[in-house]
């Protein structure tokens, strides 16, 4: 795309996108005045969204709440439709997508349309699943009754997203609520809200009735959080962000005894035994580490290398990363994008220099790029200690650290030496090896051979402060189901 019609269609995609919030089915302004979007490739301001206030979420539940029973009601076939044509317009404004997420977030194009694909496939997964809700219908052991379980919606649900991923991390929170029968009041993040914005108007467009999705977007998340979640007509959060916020906001759903999902942190560890397909491990770690400029929850973190093979590793990778291209996300060719906001390039020199000051190796980049926007050096950084805050902390940005071990039983000890347990990969020729990770690495999901294992029809989440429940797949939908249990006497008696 030449950059004159880079500029065109940006100030297009920008302009179809409202500001406001939805409430009701309506477009408001709120009641805070406007927050200003930046693009983290200029730091310039693209767009501004409305700063709701506590009184605005509170009226988004009002909505939700007065939508729930029709909706609740609505057969599941209409809502498979709903959702169905929601994908099917998602797929024709496909291009405006991916460039609003660029222009926003800044991940290059390429990988943005990646993102809408991905995000799309929430919507036409659940619109499947949305009529295939099941239940169990038999005797009791005693032959004395007959046993029936059912499910039904949870009831009005709140759902904070993300910013990195601002399209999928709302499919996959809204399409299963809306396949089960919930309506939501939806909190984008507010360094990336115009995605949500846009997808809220296309799911109009597709014809959800008002009420059941309402989006507010603010400043004073903390005091609209704590308002929604002090209300007794609330029933389900979902929230996709660092551990520390969820743990706060676990304990403030405690007191309503509310449904949760947790999709938190991540240190995942990136294993490479001796008898990997070095060429295979090379291309799912540049995969695992680079997507989303390293700006996932699922991204490798910890590479855990056996030292016979981690020389090689290092060489490898450091060539493969060296040749990455740096630059805006809308600019041809570019492989890594501008990091969200400047505060992330300076935990980036942060991680960095700790790490060097401590005996590591920088073998590649490590440092900001002076200019406009907050862009970071793809980075290698070889023998890193275990204790060191870059294979401790969740890294979110294009850093590798290279960790050595001799023997598998270090490994896993390496790759269970965290708090958090999202996801793990492993890279091994060795099948019983392979079989024995998958039960050994204390993780909710595990790439074996593979550096990518984000799928719709995968439960994808996380154990110890990884997060509770599941996204995706058939379990996905149950997270916003409630089980009923009833017990008739047997017809026979």
């Amino acid at each position: 795309m030449h950059e004159t019609t880079t500029v065109d269609a940006a100030a297009g995609v920008l302009a179809r996108v409202t500001g406001k919030l939805l409430i009701g089915g309506a477009w408001v302004d709120g009641e805070n005045g406007v927050i200003d979007v930046a693009d983290p490739a200029t730091g310039r301001t693209i767009a501004t969204v409305a700063d709701g206030s506590v009184a605005d979420g509170l009226r988004a539940l009002d909505a939700a709440v007065a939508a729930q029973e029709a909706w609740a009601r609505t057969p599941a076939r209409e809502r498979s439709v709903i959702l169905r044509r929601a994908w099917e317009l998602l797929q024709d404004r496909a291009e405006d997508f991916a460039l609003l997420m660029t222009l926003e977030m800044g991940k290059p194009l390429a990988e943005a349309r990646g993102e809408v694909a991905y995000g799309g496939e929430f919507l036409r997964w659940f619109s499947e699943e949305a009529v295939r809700i099941d239940g169990r219908y038999t005797p009791n052991p005693e032959g004395t009754g007959t046993m029936v379980v059912t499910h039904r919606p949870v009831g009005p649900c709140y759902l904070i997203t993300p910013w990195n991923f601002p399209l999928a991390m709302a499919t996959r929170k809204i399409a299963p609520a809306l396949a089960a029968g919930c309506t939501a009041v939806v909190k984008p993040a507010t360094l990336t809200p115009l995605t949500t914005l846009a997808f809220a108007q296309l799911l109009t467009d597709a014809g959800l009735p008002d009420g059941v999705v309402n989006v507010v977007t603010t400043r004073s998340t903390g005091a609209l959080s704590d308002a929604i979640l002090a209300d007794p007509r609330l029933r389900k959060l979902s929230f996709t962000g660092s551990t520390p916020v969820g743990v706060a906001l676990l304990k403030k759903a405690a007191d309503g005894v509310l449904k949760t999902s947790m999709e938190l942190g991540g240190n995942a560890p990136f294993v490479v035994f001796e008898d990997a397909d070095l060429d295979a491990a090379v291309d799912g770690a540049m995969l695992a580490k680079f997507r989303n400029i390293g700006q996932a929850c699922t991204a490798a973190n910890r590479f855990i290398v056996q030292d016979t093979v981690a020389d090689e590793f290092v060489r490898r990778i450091s060539d493969r990363v060296r040749q990455l291209t740096v630059g805006p996300g809308t600019d041809p060719g570019v492989q890594i994008g501008p990091l969200v906001e400047p505060k992330a390039v300076d935990n980036a020199v942060r991680l960095v220099a700790e790490a060097r000051q401590h005996g590591a190796e920088v073998v590649t980049g490590g440092a900001a790029i002076p200019g406009d926007g907050a862009f970071f050096q793809p980075t290698v950084i070889d023998r890193v200690g275990a204790d060191m805050s870059v294979a401790v902390e969740e890294i979110f940005g294009p850093i590798v650290a290279v960790q050595r071990f001799t023997t598998e039983a270090e490994a896993v000890a390496l790759a269970n030496a965290t708090e958090y347990g999202l996801v793990g990969y492993v890279y091994t020729q060795d099948t019983r090896r392979g079989q024995r990770m998958i039960d050994l690495i204390d993780t909710g999901m595990m790439g074996l051979n593979v550096g990518v294992v984000s799928n719709a029809a995968g439960p994808f989440g996380g154990v110890k402060r990884s997060g509770l429940g599941r996204e995706g797949g058939a379990e996905g939908i149950h997270e916003y189901l409630e089980t009923k249990y009833t017990l008739m006497p047997t017809p026979y008696a």
